[in-house]
Protein backbone atom coordinates (compact mmCIF):
# COMPACT_ATOMS: atom_id res chain seq x y z
CA UNK A 1 0.00 0.00 0.00
CA UNK A 2 1.47 3.32 -1.06
CA UNK A 3 1.67 6.11 1.47
CA UNK A 4 0.52 9.58 0.63
CA UNK A 5 3.14 12.26 0.64
CA UNK A 6 2.13 15.78 1.39
CA UNK A 7 3.87 18.87 0.10
CA UNK A 8 5.48 20.25 3.22
CA UNK A 9 8.25 21.97 1.26
CA UNK A 10 6.08 25.04 0.57
CA UNK A 11 5.45 25.48 4.28
CA UNK A 12 9.15 25.52 5.08
CA UNK A 13 10.10 28.03 2.38
CA UNK A 14 10.18 31.72 3.13
CA UNK A 15 8.05 34.22 1.26
CA UNK A 16 11.07 35.41 -0.73
CA UNK A 17 11.89 31.84 -1.81
CA UNK A 18 8.29 31.36 -2.90
CA UNK A 19 8.43 34.58 -4.89
CA UNK A 20 11.61 33.51 -6.69
CA UNK A 21 9.97 30.16 -7.50
CA UNK A 22 6.96 32.07 -8.79
CA UNK A 23 9.10 34.25 -11.06
CA UNK A 24 10.81 31.14 -12.42
CA UNK A 25 7.50 29.40 -13.14
CA UNK A 26 6.13 32.51 -14.83
CA UNK A 27 9.20 32.64 -17.07
CA UNK A 28 8.76 28.94 -17.85
CA UNK A 29 5.13 29.57 -18.77
CA UNK A 30 6.10 32.41 -21.07
CA UNK A 31 8.64 30.21 -22.86
CA UNK A 32 6.12 27.36 -23.11
CA UNK A 33 3.53 29.71 -24.63
CA UNK A 34 6.06 30.93 -27.18
CA UNK A 35 6.99 27.37 -28.04
CA UNK A 36 3.33 26.41 -28.39
CA UNK A 37 2.65 29.35 -30.70
CA UNK A 38 5.65 28.39 -32.83
CA UNK A 39 4.55 24.76 -32.93
CA UNK A 40 7.67 23.57 -31.11
CA UNK A 41 6.02 22.45 -27.88
CA UNK A 42 5.90 18.65 -27.78
CA UNK A 43 3.49 18.40 -24.85
CA UNK A 44 0.87 21.16 -24.55
CA UNK A 45 -0.19 19.86 -21.13
CA UNK A 46 2.86 21.66 -19.78
CA UNK A 47 0.89 24.90 -20.08
CA UNK A 48 -1.89 23.65 -17.82
CA UNK A 49 0.41 22.14 -15.22
CA UNK A 50 2.57 25.27 -15.10
CA UNK A 51 -0.50 27.48 -14.61
CA UNK A 52 -1.63 25.27 -11.74
CA UNK A 53 1.81 25.42 -10.13
CA UNK A 54 1.72 29.22 -10.40
CA UNK A 55 -1.69 29.28 -8.72
CA UNK A 56 -0.40 27.04 -5.93
CA UNK A 57 2.55 29.36 -5.39
CA UNK A 58 0.24 32.40 -5.24
CA UNK A 59 -1.84 30.57 -2.63
CA UNK A 60 1.23 29.62 -0.58
CA UNK A 61 2.54 33.18 -0.69
CA UNK A 62 -0.80 34.59 0.43
CA UNK A 63 -1.09 32.06 3.25
CA UNK A 64 2.45 32.84 4.43
CA UNK A 65 1.72 36.57 4.37
CA UNK A 66 -1.45 36.11 6.39
CA UNK A 67 0.22 33.88 8.96
CA UNK A 68 3.07 36.37 9.28
CA UNK A 69 0.59 39.19 9.75
CA UNK A 70 -1.32 37.25 12.42
CA UNK A 71 1.83 36.41 14.33
CA UNK A 72 2.70 40.10 14.75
Amino acid sequence: MATKTTKKAEEVKTIEQLRTDLATKQADLLEARRGHAAGELANPRVLTSTKKEIARLHTAIRAAELSEKESK
